[in-house]
């Protein structure tokens, strides 16, 4: 697997709350973010792969979905990730 569980537990202490603490939507981001930009590297080489494809539009939404979860509850939050993980918008 391309996430070892020392990679998980290092995101979630960088960008949670601590390492054991997986339920931050910061963490969750975070992690899916990792886990897109692999899947990106991967399409790059294997352009017909459409299962993976598939995967990485519903990680994608599911993201988005956080993303918008966190801007309704806490802006300050969503801002401060969008910044460390360098995502646009």
């Amino acid at each position: 697997m391309y996430l070892t569980k020392e990679a998980k537990e290092e995101i979630f202490a960088k960008h949670g709350k601590g390492k054991n603490d997986t339920g931050t939507a910061e963490g969750q981001i975070a992690l899916f973010t990792a886990r897109i930009n692999h899947l990106t590297e991967h399409l790059k080489q294997n352009r017909k792969d459409y299962n993976t494809e598939r995967s990485l539009v519903k990680l994608v939404g599911k993201r988005r979905a956080l993303l918008d979860y966190l801007t309704k509850k806490d802006v300050l939050r969503y801002r401060a990730i969008i910044k460390e993980l360098g995502l646009r918008k």
